[in-house]
């Protein structure tokens, strides 16, 4: 047979997927048979239900025929009321054309790359971050700039790290914030000089914002706030993260660059066509209705936060500190690994295989969080309880 595409071994994953695999498998054939479970820890699957005023308005749209393709940037209502919502934080009035909805945030990244990186073309991105921003540049054939995100700095950057990245070869630089898998938010005065930064060496800027509803501490910036940037910028959200939505795979691309937003309705097209058209129904209630479910799951994650902080300082060779938003904690576990003689792969798969709890190697999100394991603290705050209480006693034998 013919070769597969070239491109092919370039393209990474989202370990966070594989973990659960593997994690089922062991259970299924290790575990259940003894009649016992595994405490997962790992994913940012939000542990409470999507409010029942939006699946309400999903059915309504079914049950009155909205079920057919629609225009592919998205229906207008909704393209309206996102830049209705997008604009107060920004230093513009966005319009209906600025947005393109999407099935998921995700393929904002995938689409916004596409239209930009030629092979060559130098990408900046947080490391520890996301893993699909370095999966997207190496498939396309860009090269990878690691700005590390060091817990000293509070997994935050200075402006200088930042640029001495710069290269007359950088095209396009990503931010996270609030963080994944760090819980980092970057501060005002970052992203102001970043944003002077990108106007001076006339770069792209993905401002990944999913979790802009899920901060603990003051309120979310956007870098879209300075001016010369909604031109530059495209802002990365969507429902799944505020409003428990994951499954529904509903994300938008905002952008005042009106060619970047013919280029994403563009490749939307070429790839499927239209958003679901019940779910962006359900996308109109979620982000007009009622928001009292975003402030009470966000307080409870606040709760689930505090106790993990606790409990995770509690057991010796860990410590992290507080995040401040999203629902992650980045712990480091650099003395532990030491003793074991294990990378944080090999401690993750052992505390899963030993410990039965999942949860993920920093390595998951780049070469900067070797040392560091993530917790996801969206579960229970009864699983939050029992899976430390596994790890610290498990941990007490082995050290």
């Amino acid at each position: 047979m013919k070769p597969f595409s070239v491109r092919m071994p370039h393209l990474g994953t989202e370990n966070a997927f594989s973990v659960i695999s593997k994690a089922k498998k062991f259970e299924r054939e290790e575990l259940e048979p003894k009649g016992e479970k595994l405490v997962y820890l790992q994913i940012g699957e939000p542990a409470f239900d999507t409010p029942d005023n939006i699946k309400q308005a999903a059915i309504k749209a079914i049950q009155e025929g909205q079920t057919h393709y629609t225009p592919s940037p998205g229906i207008p209502p909704l393209r309206t009321l996102i830049a209705e919502k997008t604009s107060p934080r920004s230093c513009v009035k966005y319009e209906m054309e600025d947005v393109v909805v999407m099935p998921a945030a995700k393929p904002v990244i995938f689409h916004m790359i596409n239209a930009l990186v030629d092979p060559g073309d130098e990408v900046i991105i947080p490391n520890p971050g996301f893993p699909i921003y370095e999966s997207v540049v190496n498939y396309l054939g860009g090269t990878v700039v690691p700005l590390p995100l060091l817990e000293e700095k509070d997994f935050n950057f200075s402006l200088d790290d930042l640029k001495k990245l710069i290269t007359p070869r950088t095209k396009l630089v990503i931010i996270n914030s609030p963080q994944n898998p760090t819980g980092g938010v970057l501060t005002e005065s970052t992203l102001e000089g970043m944003a002077k930064l990108a106007i001076e060496n006339d770069l792209w800027v993905l401002s990944d914002e999913i979790y802009d509803n899920i901060i603990y501490e003051g309120r979310h910036v956007s870098i879209t706030k300075f001016p010369g940037m909604p031109e530059r910028t495209v802002i990365l959200n969507g429902c799944s993260k505020s409003y428990a939505m994951t499954g529904w795979r509903l994300g938008w691309a905002v952008t005042k660059n009106r060619q970047m937003a013919q280029y994403l309705e563009q490749l939307i097209i070429n790839d499927v066509s239209c958003t679901n058209s019940p779910t962006q129904f359900a996308g109109i209630e979620a982000l007009s209705g009622p928001q009292d479910a975003v402030k009470m799951m966000r307080e409870e994650y606040r709760k689930r936060r505090d106790l993990l902080v606790s409990l995770v300082n509690d057991i010796p060779g860990m410590s992290c500190k507080s995040p401040k938003g999203a629902f992650y904690l980045f712990v480091n576990v650099k003395s532990i690994l030491a003793k074991l003689g294990l990378n944080a792969s090999q401690f993750a798969d052992r505390i899963l295989r030993e410990a039965h709890v999942v949860i993920l190697p920093g390595t998951a999100f780049g070469i900067h969080g070797e040392g560091y394991i993530r917790f996801s603290y969206v579960s229970s705050e009864t699983d939050i309880q029992e899976g430390l209480r596994r790890m610290k006693e498990y941990l007490s034998k082995i050290l």
